[in-house]
């Protein structure tokens, strides 16, 4: 696990996200995301639920 920067925003903190985690999952600007704080843990949890698209590889040489 590699330790991200919080930045701050306006008012606001923000963390940052690495590119290729950003580029793997299919993530843009606006996108939402399910947080779960757990403050006994000192842990919060992102899920994100973009949609992806599956690309389907033709079979060569059907023969029957």
């Amino acid at each position: 696990m590699k330790d991200q920067k919080i930045i701050k925003t306006g008012n606001s903190l923000a963390l940052t996200l690495p590119s290729r985690l950003v580029k793997s999952l299919g993530l843009r600007s606006g996108d939402s995301a399910r947080v779960e704080i757990s403050l006994d843990q000192t842990k919060i949890t992102y899920s994100f639920d973009t949609p992806r698209q599956l690309t389907l590889t033709p079979r060569l040489n059907q023969q029957s």
